[in-house]
């Protein structure tokens, strides 16, 4: 089973979904009832049919200047009280190298003269050189605090992966500190939590996006906690029945493959190109290394057979958007997400209860993870027209007061800046009977306790049952 989570960490799957838009037009609640469930194609932006080039582009993230985002937006008389962010790590350098052919030349040094670049890029460099000595939970104590080889180690983060979390961190310090004063300016450590997998990629993006937040943050006050477990689900990992939907929807997958003579052919063609096996091109996964050569505009590699190129790469990004599209059909991977995503809700829940209880403790955490963290999250919400999460992806979830009904909570998810609260399955009708623009908490209470194992079709009342069910 790791080995097939670590090896869909290295698929960079692109999902086909529909674009979310947030809409601006708002009633007196600050929101239209009509606008909220809008899941439109943006007509500027998205072309017509789904386009592989495209997909591959809005997945690459590259920084821009502008971007659009609904976090912290609420009637003024609620209180922002706790925020949980989920990251994706940044752009990072391929995990596998296409055989018999050079690896990309792409340097992961930060330096300002190259784009893209942030403001605080040598700012940011100069803080995590102060913090060598710094104590975090073990192994993480021995890993580099940001990305610094000429020419990129596997899976390192790059300057771009740095810059997309830099400019993450800002985004939210602007809208959680500089506006809803979220943390106090004398913020003591129990107030974060952070906690990251033991990749140097996900502990470096979770400390620029940290930079972004809070710029020149004491080192004394900040831990990072470490997670094993690409699934962050900590001591709750044993689960035989999320096993058997992960085999099943392995299956899934390699049926899909065989059905597609187009995919072949082209594995084949690239497989004479650096005269290799076809099987053993297709195990090295080139798809990755593709990516970065695509992200990064480096022309794909040439041997003396000839060149693999974009007529390549679309193929097998057309197929992966075909994965996406009938993995959400077939529902097997739903089955794995609501297991394999519940321990990290529940732990994300109960800290959310207990900020709406008056604590004071862990009011902003941060899970610095992986796409496959995300993309189970994301299914077991309901958030089945989700793309599958780009580099630097967030999700973030948000607990509101309403201060003229100080005993009751609300929260909002959002993804990529766009809020999704009303397409999760707990909260789809929810704007049907009221006019709030957001969820009920005891309404995601009640999904993490109780209906996520109601939609496994189970009798299990509970994650241990549920995981252990005989005759699956």
């Amino acid at each position: 089973v790791s080995c097939f989570i670590r090896s869909m960490e290295h698929n960079a799957w692109l999902s086909s979904a529909i674009h979310l838009i947030p809409v601006s037009t708002a009633n007196k609640n600050g929101v239209s009832s009509k606008s909220r469930k809008r899941i439109m194609p943006d007509p500027v932006t998205e072309p017509p049919v789904t386009d592989p080039v495209y997909e591959a582009l809005l997945y690459c993230n590259i920084p821009s200047v502008a971007e659009r985002s609904m976090e912290g937006h609420a009637p003024h008389h609620f209180k922002l009280v706790s925020v949980n962010v989920f990251i994706r790590h940044g752009d990072r350098y391929p995990l596998y190298v296409i055989p018999k052919t050079k690896r990309p030349e792409i340097d992961c040094t930060l330096v300002a003269n190259r784009k893209p670049y942030h403001p605080k890029l040598e700012a940011f460099v100069s803080h995590m050189s102060k913090g060598s000595g710094t104590s975090f939970e073990s192994p993480l104590n021995s890993l580099p605090l940001y990305p610094n080889h000429p020419l990129c180690e596997m899976g390192e983060l790059t300057q771009t992966g740095v810059v997309q979390h830099l400019q993450n961190g800002q985004l939210l310090r602007d809208i959680y500190l500089k506006k809803h004063k979220l943390l106090p300016n004398d913020w003591s450590t129990d107030q974060l939590y952070l906690e990251t997998t033991g990749k140097s990629r996900t502990l470096q993006s979770g400390l620029a996006l940290l930079y972004g937040f809070l710029p020149d943050f004491d080192w004394k006050k900040i831990y990072f906690r470490h997670q094993p477990s690409a699934l962050f689900c900590s001591g709750n990992c044993y689960c035989p029945v999320r096993n058997q939907y992960l085999e099943k929807e392995q299956r899934r997958q390699y049926l899909l493959r065989l059905k597609n003579s187009q995919l072949e052919r082209t594995y084949g063609e690239m497989a004479k190109i650096v005269d290799v096996p076809t099987r053993q091109l297709r195990a090295a996964n080139p798809v990755d290394s593709m990516l970065c050569h695509f992200c990064h505009n480096v022309s794909f590699p040439c041997t003396r057979n000839g060149c693999i190129g974009m007529e390549h790469f679309k193929v097998i990004k057309t197929h992966q958007i075909e994965d996406e599209r009938e993995r959400r059909e077939k529902k097997l991977y739903l089955g794995y997400s609501l297991l394999g995503a519940h321990p990290i809700l529940n732990q994300t829940v109960n800290r959310l209860q207990r900020a709406a209880e008056g604590r004071k403790e862990e009011i902003f955490a941060l899970y610095s993870a992986h796409d496959v963290t995300l993309s189970p999250v994301l299914s077991a919400l309901g958030l089945s027209e989700a793309r599958f999460p780009r580099f630097a992806a967030r999700l973030i979830f948000e607990l509101w007061q309403d201060r003229e009904k100080p005993s009751e909570h609300s929260v909002r998810i959002l993804y990529n800046g766009v809020d999704v609260t009303f397409h999760t399955s707990f909260c789809q009708d929810h704007h049907k009977r009221s006019p709030k623009p957001m969820c009920p908490l005891e309404n995601l209470v009640r999904f993490v306790k109780r209906d996520m194992f109601v939609a496994l079709g189970s009798s299990s009342t509970n994650y241990y049952d549920a995981c252990h069910r005989e005759g699956f």
